[in-house]
């Protein structure tokens, strides 16, 4: 089993946000934050369109794909079709509270059955030998938090896990919508916490309302590492000084405009094979946040890149609208 790689952020795994589109742009503002995929379920991977769903470019290693499901064998036959396609990891989702989640019996639900969860890792970890990771939430509905987080954790890693995601909130499959569960259970980052110091020899990570690189990086003073999931999709740039910050790189920030002209020859390469322009662009709709020119910028994407045969000239001519800055700032 390959060992775990010190990651001390990386950004989450979104449907309908982190696609591969997503992530390549993504990496062009940070070489080392760890990528992952949207959740894709056992079924799709293993009887759907792998081009489609498992298909990235190489150039956003690191990268993991996360899946969803709940049976051993349809797992780990994923996580080695997986491996096979050369992702870095892989994560089962035990975190999202959709009913669509719920009435396949995985994601969030899977909390109240930790034994069964450390037989889907286990079933993972035979099957790979990249590693096998979790991505849970703090407990579930009425479950009590400290207990349910901690026995779940002692279980699973007992399987063999040694690095855990932890949405710092409860999930309530019932009463609360997939949105409302995002904001509307307090954060318990304190849980996390001392989880990490009672289990020390594990790798965690901590995930949830964590929108500010300073934010991550008090984080990282109790926890091995920070998921951020919207902040980084919404104002992108914040991206640009994580390499420098947490993972002791010394090349320059990349500038804002660079990483727009980088982007070109992706989007022609990706309408090659048949992605539409607004399907990157929207994308990078926030990536001039907060400087003169962004609602220019974001309105002509907006306006254009979705009018048949829109290409890279779309871009370019959005770009024109913001002023180069001598020097961006990460925010």
């Amino acid at each position: 089993m390959m060992p775990i790689r010190p990651t001390p952020l990386s950004v989450a795994p979104m449907m309908d946000w982190t696609d591969r589109n997503c992530r390549y742009f993504h990496r062009l503002l940070s070489r080392h934050t760890l990528l992952y995929t949207e959740m894709v379920t056992t079924g799709a991977v293993i009887h759907g369109d792998r081009d489609r769903l498992l298909g990235y470019d190489a150039a956003e290693h690191p990268v993991a794909l996360q899946l969803g499901g709940s049976e051993p064998e349809a797992l780990a036959e994923s996580a080695r079709i997986g491996e096979q396609w050369g992702y870095d990891e892989i994560n089962l989702n035990v975190g999202c509270p959709s009913d669509r989640v719920q009435s396949g019996r995985f994601g969030a639900c899977l909390m109240a059955e930790p034994e069964l969860v450390a037989r889907l890792v286990g079933a993972m970890r035979d099957a790979v030998n990249i590693p096998v990771t979790v991505k849970s939430r703090i407990a579930i509905d009425e479950l009590e938090e400290w207990p349910t987080l901690e026995g779940f954790i002692r279980t699973v890693s007992a399987a063999g896990c040694t690095r855990f995601i932890v949405h710092a909130r409860k999930a309530w499959l019932q009463g609360l919508s997939p949105r409302e569960n995002r904001d509307v259970p307090p954060l318990r980052y304190d849980l996390v916490h001392r989880l990490k110091a009672e289990f020390p020899h594990l790798d965690i990570s901590i995930n949830g309302g964590i929108k500010t690189l300073d934010a991550a990086a008090e984080q990282l003073q109790h926890v091995d590492g920070v998921m951020m999931g919207r902040a980084p999709y919404e104002n992108p740039y914040l991206l640009a000084e994580a390499d420098r910050r947490f993972f002791g790189a010394t090349t320059p920030v990349p500038q804002r405009h660079e990483v727009v002209e980088a982007m070109l020859p992706y989007i022609e390469k990706a309408r090659g094979r048949g992605a539409p322009l607004g399907a990157i662009t929207r994308h990078m709709l926030g990536l001039f946040q907060g400087l003169p020119g962004a609602r220019a910028w974001r309105r002509h994407l907006s306006e254009n890149a979705h009018k048949p045969g829109a290409g890279p000239d779309v871009v370019v001519a959005a770009l024109a609208k913001v002023r180069r800055e001598p020097e961006d700032v990460a925010a």
